[in-house]
């Protein structure tokens, strides 16, 4: 009986751990021991009170989303902690998701990046296929997706979009041309903005804590094609193609992604879409032409130890 009951324990606590754990170990970020006090000096990375505010918009969408599917969504508010990371967990109907003080005193977050870190987490809870084999969790490289796909379009739509990207210095005109050309509607336009130049911050964070030499840029995509879809962490400039792309995305998000199809709610190689489509880099479509995406296939090293 004693040995049943250790074994459901040992169960209980790998089920519902994952993807991240509750030390934000196997988070947003790969496993690291970075640690920034809330008395650090800093000279970039957000503030408390922009912390909560952002915490509370996320909440304010997501949480009655969450509970149309008898789930309570609980945010853990852990501004007081150092830890340089951010995780998802299960704990029965309580879906949670962890944040930590210490990546938002980053200096390369901003207050976009930091709501994508959020909608990121979420986006274990929602955003679907690819899912961590049989598990409830969308791997990484979809979170990010859905992050700029559904997540952070819903959290800035009652914002005056515009006149944020107006008052943004050193945006791409890449950025603001590819953003023109997706949608028609300038609001819609400069929340692709936002969502890309969000991703931006966080790419430059994953790049700059792999101590890269060369930046992560927009018009510098990962060529490198996944020989199997890899649900560890992606390479930084991988990650950051995928938060550009879900900005482009014209598919409204409103349409939901779907928990074992990767194409439904997105823009995919089987409806013929040329922009906003999952990165090669880390997605293998299940019907794919291998010949139409890239002459050259390349398998991914695991990552997901790694900085």
């Amino acid at each position: 009986m004693k040995l049943s009951l250790i074994m459901m324990s040992l169960f209980t606590m790998v089920s519902t751990a994952l993807p991240c754990d509750e030390h934000g170990q196997t988070g947003f970020l790969p496993e690291n021991d970075l640690w920034i006090s809330v008395d650090a000096k800093r000279e970039g990375g957000i503030s408390e009170e922009q912390f909560n505010a952002v915490i509370d918009r996320a909440i304010e969408v997501y949480g009655p989303i969450i509970e149309e599917q008898d789930a309570e969504l609980n945010v853990l508010r852990l501004w007081s902690s150092g830890t340089v990371n951010a995780y998802a967990t299960r704990r029965g109907n309580e879906w949670v998701v962890g944040m930590y003080g210490g990546l938002a005193r980053r200096e390369e977050v901003t207050e976009d990046g930091f709501a994508l870190v959020v909608c990121h987490e979420i986006g274990h809870h929602l955003a679907g296929a690819p899912r961590k084999g049989t598990r409830w969790a969308s791997n990484e490289g979809q979170s990010d997706y859905w992050g700029t796909l559904k997540c952070f379009r819903k959290y800035a739509a009652e914002d005056n979009n515009v006149e944020i990207v107006a008052a943004m210095e050193n945006v791409p005109e890449l950025v603001k041309e590819t953003c023109a050309a997706q949608f028609e509607d300038a609001n819609d336009a400069a929340i692709c903005v936002r969502g890309a130049m969000g991703g931006l911050s966080l790419g430059t964070l994953l790049n700059n804590l792999r101590r890269n030499d060369d930046p992560v840029n927009f018009d510098t995509p990962d060529t490198s094609v996944a020989s199997s879809t890899d649900d560890s962490h992606p390479a930084p400039q991988c990650r950051l193609d995928s938060y550009y792309q879900g900005a482009l995305c014209t598919v409204l998000p409103e349409i939901d992604t779907d928990q074992d199809n990767a194409d439904i709610g997105t823009c995919n190689r089987t409806e013929n879409f040329e922009l906003g489509l999952k990165p090669l880099c880390w997605f293998k479509p299940e019907s794919s032409d291998d010949d139409d995406d890239s002459d050259v296939v390349i398998t991914l090293p695991d990552t997901s130890k790694h900085f």
